[in-house]
């Protein structure tokens, strides 16, 4: 038993390149595991400035000067940035204010519709039932809205932290973009010489990730525009609030657009009932998901990322439970470096 577990442990960790990209990937996993709070400007800041690296870089194929360029991507940036803050945000706090002051009424009407139906169909639900049900979705609704509410700008602590990331995060972005060569040549005065497979698993990650991230922020925008145009035209309240939900469900696959029902259904009911038209908004709902994991998600992300969906919802599994929000949205892109370094690793030990 002794031999044959030291024959396996010398055939896949004899290998010094295994080992330099094992502890490379153990002290990423602890670093932003014991310090992802405190780090949490710094790494948003590295993501941002990923995504907009692709950009210089396509301004540089087009022969423009990288420093130009870096100027060019981050005042749009900047730009972008500034009207979602000042354009969308307050619409959307207003929604959520307007949802607060609506509930009781809507709970009400919500628990009318039920009682009518119990009178239809009095074999169905008792009365007992409505009222735990309206109760129990009351009090989960009151809880999640209280955690919203809690982070109030009338706590001194949360804006410093709204101004800390406010001003931190553009200001990172812009020095990894115009530094970026500096920090990496910096970086890897840390690491051996002898990396060939870790730059192999980066390679594979970089090309597959880049287009992962690319092909879901165009899904998202389609996804968020398609749901608030669809909700606007049934006249459902907080069409722009319930449709960027709806757009931010694709990037937890399988899992979001099942969880993301329950609320546009309630809202649905709240407002009209058991009645033809909140059937027709489901329906409508239900085809807008279908086109989006039938149509648009092979149409923008083929071949993309190379995982089977058992293990995509185990990594949403995993990493969700891990870091929590962070970790549903970096779920795909982490289960893709897993992949790659698991490929690269046993092709090397099989090679």
């Amino acid at each position: 038993m002794i031999k044959m577990f030291r024959s396996w442990f010398e055939k896949y960790f004899s290998d010094p390149q295994v080992i330099i990209l094992g502890v490379m990937l153990l002290v990423g996993f602890s670093t932003v595991f014991f310090l992802g709070s405190m780090l949490m400007p710094v790494f948003i800041g590295v993501i941002i400035a990923y995504l907009l690296e692709g950009i210089v870089q396509r301004l540089q194929y087009l022969k423009v000067p990288r420093k130009a360029g870096i100027l060019i991507v981050f005042i749009l940036f900047i730009t972008c940035f500034v009207i979602t803050v000042v354009g969308v945000f307050p619409l959307l706090s207003h929604q959520v204010v307007q949802f607060v002051q609506e509930l009781p009424s809507m709970l009400t009407k919500g628990q009318k519709g039920l009682q009518a139906l119990l009178e239809q169909y009095p074999e169905l639900i008792s009365r007992a039932q409505i009222d735990d049900l309206m109760t129990s979705i009351a009090s989960e609704i009151y809880n999640q809205v209280q955690q919203i509410l809690s982070f109030s700008l009338a706590s001194v602590k949360n804006i410093i932290v709204i101004i800390v990331y406010l001003v931190l995060v553009p200001l990172l972005i812009f020095f990894f973009l115009k530094d970026k060569e500096l920090i990496l040549d910096w970086l890897k005065g840390f690491l051996p010489d002898n990396r060939d497979l870790s730059k192999q698993v980066w390679h594979e990650v970089n090309l597959e990730i880049t287009n992962y991230i690319r092909g879901k922020i165009w899904e998202i925008l389609i996804v968020w525009g398609v749901s608030y145009i669809t909700f606007i035209s049934f006249q459902l309240k907080f069409s722009l609030l319930l449709s960027l939900f709806v757009g931010l469900s694709v990037l937890i696959p399988y899992i979001g657009a099942a969880v993301i029902f329950l609320p546009v259904a309630l809202v649905a009911f709240f407002q009209w009932g058991f009645v033809p038209k909140t059937a027709w908004l489901m329906l409508s709902y239900g085809i807008l998901q279908a086109l989006d994991g039938n149509l648009l998600v092979p149409l923008l992300l083929s071949g993309v990322v190379s995982l089977h969906p058992v293990g995509i919802i185990v990594a949403v599994l995993v990493f969700g439970g891990l870091w929590g929000g962070w970790g549903l949205f970096l779920a795909i892109p982490l289960a893709t470096l897993v992949h790659a370094v698991l490929k690269a690793w046993m092709g090397k030990q099989n090679a």
